[in-house]
């Protein structure tokens, strides 16, 4: 039996909407450092990135700039440099946050610009972990669902802003492409990139290029407070600030690529007023979360996302 072509087009949405959408992709991640003033950084950006503010720089004293049209520093000395509070930060074992430059297949720069994604781990040691990154910057020298996780000490890539706001070595720290490959190699670090540098080899276990799948997500308010700009019509989730998890126990040391020789015990250094117990602002469930989800006395474990409850 056929239908009539009226039929069918009268069908055609009720199939559309039937229809799963596929939100989730497969893609490929690197690492950089550049220094650089970000390309979502400008207020001809805003339009294009229909948000309240472009990417928030810095000069070379990491305050940040109200000029957000400075020029960028790896652009004939310039002013405007990426801000150190743009690293990566572990909220639990198996979830982070960050930003990252990015290149997404069937987009472009005005959809990419200030958008989340939740992106999970599928190879290396950090397989199965997940991490939900703004994307600040974009770049023509990646391919496609390509994502350039920012880590401080992850390399300069084509260019280098480094040397001006800090007075690295022109060579860079590590690898042009790569970056450093131990973690006692981000201890001569600037102070407010230090964290940052450990970060790549604490929890991200010294994985080198992990592949993962990825699905646009809306942004935590903990990224956007630091970035400063918020896509129009989201509202970002959760509080403006993510206390950091950290774990007890010695730290990798491991070299790019290889499982580092960790002896965290992984437990959750929260401390309680009552043994087993999450004292008040302690993290105390979301995604991933597996310590305790008892609160000490008095406070409530609430959620202020899907991704991080605390006690209050």
């Amino acid at each position: 039996m056929f239908l009539p072509t009226k039929a069918l087009l009268a069908l055609l949405p009720f199939f559309l909407l039937s229809t799963p959408t596929l939100c989730q992709s497969t893609g490929k991640t690197t690492r950089y450092w550049d220094c650089c003033k970000a390309s979502c950084g400008w207020t001809k950006k805003i339009s294009l990135a229909s948000g309240s503010n472009p990417v928030a720089s810095c000069d070379k004293s990491d305050n940040k700039l109200s000029n957000y049209d400075a020029k960028s520093g790896c652009d004939s000395g310039g002013p405007a440099y990426m801000c150190s509070n743009q690293s990566p930060w572990a909220v639990s074992d198996s979830l982070a946050y960050g930003y990252a430059a990015a290149t997404i297949a069937g987009g472009s720069e005005s959809s990419w610009c200030c958008g989340c994604y939740e992106l999970t781990f599928t190879s290396g040691p950090v397989s199965g972990k997940k991490m939900v990154v703004q994307v600040t910057n974009t770049g023509g020298d990646l391919g496609s669902n390509q994502f350039d996780l920012a880590i401080p000490g992850g390399g300069f890539g084509i260019f280098n802003g480094c040397t001006a706001e800090w007075g690295t070595p022109s060579t860079g720290w590590g690898k042009q492409y790569g970056g450093v490959d131990s973690r006692a190699a981000c201890d001569a670090f600037p102070a407010a990139l230090k964290q940052g540098c450990y970060f790549r080899f604490d929890w991200f276990q010294g994985a080198d290029n992990p592949a993962m799948t990825f699905k646009q997500v809306t942004c935590p308010a903990a990224l956007t407070s630091k970035s400063g700009c918020v896509r129009q019509g989201e509202s970002p989730t959760g509080a403006a600030s993510s206390p950091t998890w950290t774990k007890t126990g010695a730290v990798a040391t491991g070299g790019m690529g290889s499982a580092p020789s960790a002896t965290a015990s992984g437990t959750d250094t929260t401390p309680g007023t009552d043994a087993g117990t999450v004292a008040q602002y302690g993290q105390c469930g979301g995604t991933g979360y597996t310590g305790s989800t008892i609160c000490a006395s008095g406070f409530t474990c609430t959620a202020s996302s899907e991704y991080y409850s605390q006690c209050l």
